[in-house]
């Protein structure tokens, strides 16, 4: 069946749009834990060491599936992938309204962090294979932006449930969400396999496969031995984990450090959140735009990332300004520049890498990140406690800084192709050798 480039764009922004609302449910189920925990923590007698226990049964299933699930989507597809995964990890935040002390709560903790940590390899497959390389940033920054999205919804969301139906019903509600997303997925894809004659058509994927030369097909071996492809997970790695420090850090700063009680909490620091988001969507825009005009892949996306990771650096001048609110700012700035940073940064990495490899070294990138990150939260916290939130801020700058060294390290942004072997001489030629 004939498709017009309208339908098939249509239906690729719908594939994203509900990839985006499995961010912001994937984020929301994540942070619950975070925001009820005095609560739970009284409930279930627990100190501060046994919720780091808890946290760390998170984020180290979350590394180890955001490969396996990279291997999961490889295989079944961008679509059958979803499924799986957000029926998983909604059925696991479920289970945490059950929990009766640390072990279970810890198992709960872990099995969310496989259902969780499968989803985003999934969900940048779908991008690739729904969107040609010059729309594909665009629909990497509205995924991503469902992390902030849900950062916004999360405290005001659990908090109003908790207060008037007690924390249990918080992970009852939210965990539901997830089954609420499941029957539009499917029957949207139902919808694709009317028109296409299935229901994993892949337009843009296929499309680039079918004008990939045999000897690009290279095994992940060969991808993994490339200078270009660990420059730019050390780069992402690096930003990830400064990212890290904005989540789960800054709002404990401006209480402890800048003064901020919880009513200013809530009415101020959404504004770096959303700053985030606009940065997301802007660095998208203009690096999609500078394609259009045929400024080529790499100058493109480089004249995007560069100047955002300048942005983000600027977070390590945050602690030395005077005053909470110019210092608010300057973290609006920073988290300007790390979500158009981040929108670049992810799609580049399915740029780089084979169609058929896509999902699963997008996988170990994401992987590498969640490492960088959970290690760096006991050295954050010692720093805190010695010497104050400052090494911590300057660490943050200086990580956007050697991201930024990074990138310009793995050269020309393009497809990793295997490199032709030597060209035999002439047999004149090897006579006079």
């Amino acid at each position: 069946m004939s498709v017009s480039p309208y339908q098939q764009n249509r239906l690729a922004w719908l594939v994203v749009l509900l990839l985006f609302i499995g961010s912001v449910l994937n984020y929301v189920n994540r942070a619950v834990l975070g925001v009820l925990m005095p609560q739970i923590r009284r409930e279930l007698v627990l100190t501060n060491t046994d919720y780091g226990l808890a946290v760390n049964a998170f984020l180290t299933l979350y590394m180890v599936f955001y490969v396996v699930g990279g291997r999961l989507a490889d295989r079944l597809g961008c679509r059958r992938s979803f499924t799986l995964t957000i029926i998983f990890w909604s059925v696991a935040n479920l289970l945490h309204a059950f929990a009766r002390g640390l072990r279970s709560l810890c198992f709960f903790r872990a099995l969310l962090g496989m259902g969780e940590g499968g989803y985003y390899p999934a969900a940048i497959r779908g991008a690739a294979e729904w969107f040609p390389v010059e729309n594909r940033a665009k629909a990497v920054a509205l995924l991503l932006c469902g992390l902030s999205v849900g950062a916004l919804l999360t405290p005001p969301m659990v908090a109003w449930i908790a207060i008037h139906h007690g924390w249990r019903a918080s992970f009852l509600a939210t965990g539901a969400l997830g089954f609420l997303l499941v029957p539009p997925w499917l029957m949207l894809h139902r919808r694709v396999k009317q028109i296409y004659g299935t229901a994993d058509p892949a337009p843009a994927f296929r499309q680039e496969e079918k004008g990939a030369l045999p000897e690009e097909n290279l095994s992940l071996l060969e991808v993994l031995k490339r200078r270009k492809y660990w420059c730019l997970l050390m780069a992402r790695a690096l930003s990830d984990a400064a990212w890290s420090f904005f989540l789960f850090w800054m709002p404990g700063y401006f209480q402890e450090v800048r003064g901020f009680d919880l009513r200013m909490v809530g009415r101020w620091l959404w504004i770096p959140y959303f700053s985030a988001d606009v940065g997301a969507l802007g660095g998208a825009w203009v690096s999609s735009m500078l394609i259009q005009r045929g400024l080529g892949l790499n100058r493109s996306r480089k004249s995007v990332l560069i100047p955002s990771a300048a942005l983000a650096a600027l977070g390590g001048l945050v602690y030395f300004l005077p005053g909470p609110f110019l210092a608010l700012a300057m973290a609006s700035v920073a988290l300007f520049g790390h979500l158009s940073w981040a929108s670049n940064i992810h799609t580049v990495i399915s740029e780089i890498t084979p169609p058929k490899h896509l999902a699963v070294l997008y996988g170990i990138t994401g992987a590498a990140g969640t490492l960088l990150g959970a290690a760096s939260q006991p050295l954050i916290g010692r720093s805190v406690d010695l010497a104050g939130y400052a090494p911590a801020f300057i660490g943050v700058g200086v990580a956007y800084a050697l991201a930024l060294v990074l990138l310009l390290g793995a050269g020309k942004i393009e497809r990793i192709r295997r490199i032709p072997p030597p060209s035999t001489p002439h047999p004149a030629l090897r006579s006079a050798l």
